[in-house]
């Protein structure tokens, strides 16, 4: 089976129930103009994986092979999330449940906010990361997921701003662009963004 055999089986399943993950990736699709449909896996009835994996690629690995074998069709997840070094990497894989309620924004941004403030110092910024694995199967017993890696850098406010996006966002503040990541327009942040890197890696790989 070739690296792009799935292309011809007219669906791709994209392994999130994740709304705001969601919108962002039917834009990001739409501009690929692929000859399949691609169908959130809630319209399936798929409910989410276990993630139990440690890392990104894992995560990303087992939410494609869930719904690869529950749909019997190809399927292409997305694991990402904040990391910040001067905790060690945290949330990392955790930052949808940082806080412990999964997906709670609001409650998972003011844990890392209050994490944050024992190394605040004035004038100094403080790193972080975000980072989206992406991981497509042919099948659920894949040997050979595809995987496609976007990091996108910047500074942990001190507090939230901005209007758009979701997760961290409003946390996320971009020194070079003198803007916050919420600030952003879904088309502008979309060209930038770790999900945005880690889609122009997938696009690329269509082409070889």
């Amino acid at each position: 089976m070739s690296a792009q055999d799935w292309l011809s089986q007219g669906t791709l399943v994209l392994a999130s129930n994740n709304k705001g993950k969601i919108a962002e990736f039917e834009k990001l699709f739409a501009g690929l103009h692929l000859p399949v449909e691609v169908i959130p896996q809630g319209k399936l009835n798929i409910e989410d994986a276990i993630e139990d994996g440690l890392s990104f690629v894992e995560n990303a690995i087992i939410k494609a092979r869930h719904a690869s074998k529950i749909s019997g069709k190809p399927a292409i997840a997305d694991d990402s999330g904040i990391c910040v070094p001067i905790l060690g990497g945290a949330p990392g894989i955790y930052s949808a449940r940082f806080a412990g309620e999964h997906g709670n924004d609001a409650a998972n941004n003011e844990k890392l906010l209050q994490k944050l403030k024992p190394f605040r110092k004035d004038g100094e910024a403080i790193e972080g990361m975000f980072v989206c694995v992406l991981a497509l199967v042919q099948h659920a017993e894949d040997p050979l997921p595809q995987i496609f890696q976007g990091i996108w850098t910047g500074e942990v406010l001190e507090q939230a701003r901005g209007e758009n996006g979701f997760g961290y966002d409003p946390l996320f503040w971009l020194p070079e662009l003198n803007i916050c990541s919420a600030e952003l327009s879904k088309e502008e942040k979309n060209k930038i963004s770790h999900r945005g890197q880690a889609m122009q890696l997938f696009k690329a790989s269509l082409n070889t």
